[in-house]
């Protein structure tokens, strides 16, 4: 499974993102095509790239060249602006939950409802193309896993829709929570709100990859050259090194201190019976010492909101929190295996083609435990021992 590594020693941006992921060998012709799925009218020759250098290093340079009458867009527009689209699921699903993550941002600087949330330079249409382009190339590179290096929170001031603001500016500041940072460069915006977004959305962990193979490094410049160091975003595409398989999921959580706990069991077999993945209770000890349940759903990636809405209308929250995942696992598939005591469903369960084990499925020993009076125990050990199961 592809993984990318952020080497954004200079920052980030979402043009510089483009450019990298470009440079990694997204076709330009691809990414025109697929942004066409969009009511953005671009015009013929709105995207270009070409090749430039920072401090004597070559890099590729993306640049969005349209013109669009001022204003703004609302977090609301544009989410119904891609979900109406016919862009593929996950890039869908990856544009929503960058934009999402901004308008969090907007919302808790501003101190109002995400819904209430107008975005105005990340309304524009480069900054569109930027955050629904990157996530077109990541999905077109087939990128599984993301990690970033350490980014730099730079300093000074920026002139915006809002006036002058520090650096790095309120919205950006709230994105890099939970991101590795350094204040080693002084001057100047070095982390864009939209690069910001990106990376925290992709985020994997801290640093390198476990171990990887690199295939493949892609440089975006950015618009200005910096004195200090070359103004340069390097992304590193490699694979992960072992036979693991890799995927995203999300995860899904909620805290509970005032509900009947007799329909958390209700709430788990809806959950799985809609797609969830699994779902766990966690006891807690929660405000003025009660005791209260962790629920956390494990979903597709397309399953989000359908995990959402049947824990908002069969438990007493009022809100759930969510977050991307990436999973390590196991080839598995379920087989059936011929026993003394008939046909049983086993999961196999394999790395790299080799069988490690396989394991006789719940329901098929209780069917044959009331069907045949054995004990539930005892035909777990038959099947065992006549499947090779471990």
């Amino acid at each position: 499974m592809k993984i990318l590594y952020f080497d954004c020693y200079a920052g980030i941006s979402g043009d510089m993102t483009i450019g990298a992921l470009l440079d990694l060998g997204v076709p330009l012709d691809y990414l025109r095509e697929s942004l066409s799925h969009l009511p953005l009218h671009l015009p013929d020759g709105a995207l270009s790239l070409e090749e430039t250098s920072r401090r004597g290093i070559r890099a590729a340079r993306f640049t969005v060249r349209a013109q669009e009458s001022p204003g703004h867009r609302s977090h609301a527009r544009i989410a119904e602006m891609i979900f109406l689209s016919s862009l593929p699921d996950r890039v869908k699903d990856l544009s929503q939950r960058i934009f999402l993550r901004l308008a969090e941002a907007e919302a808790a600087v501003h101190g109002v409802a995400v819904d209430d949330v107008h975005f105005h330079e990340v309304g524009a249409l480069d900054s569109i193309v930027d955050i629904v382009g990157t996530a077109i190339c990541i999905d077109c590179l087939g990128a599984a896993e993301f990690y970033t290096a350490p980014l730099p929170l730079g300093g000074g001031f920026v002139d915006t829709a809002h006036g002058r603001l520090p650096v790095p500016a309120p919205a950006t500041a709230e994105l890099l929570k939970g991101l590795p940072v350094h204040a080693g460069i002084i001057e100047g915006e070095r982390v864009t709100p939209t690069g910001a977004a990106i990376i925290s959305s992709l985020f994997s962990g801290t640093g390198l990859p476990p171990s990887f193979t690199c295939r493949a490094v892609g440089c975006g410049a950015g618009e200005r050259d910096f004195a200090d160091v070359p103004n340069i975003l390097r992304v590193f595409m490699g694979e992960r090194s072992g036979s693991l398989a890799c995927d995203e999921v999300r995860v899904v959580e909620a805290h509970l201190d005032d509900m009947n706990p007799e329909i958390l069991g209700y709430l788990m077999d809806r959950l799985l019976a809609a797609g969830a993945l699994d779902v766990a209770f966690s006891p807690l000890q929660m405000k003025k010492n009660r005791p209260g349940v962790r629920i956390t759903v494990i979903a597709p990636a397309s399953g989000v909101e359908m995990v959402a809405r049947l824990v908002l209308t069969e438990t007493s929250a009022i809100g759930v929190r969510h977050y991307p995942a990436a999973r390590l696992k196991l080839e598995r598939e379920v087989e059936e295996r011929q026993t003394s005591l008939g046909a049983v469903r086993v999961k196999v369960i394999r790395e790299g083609g080799a069988v490690l084990r396989t394991v006789p499925e719940f329901e098929e020993c209780r069917r044959i435990a009331e069907a045949t009076g054995i004990s539930l125990q005892e035909v777990y050990r038959i099947i065992d021992r006549e499947t090779g199961s471990a």
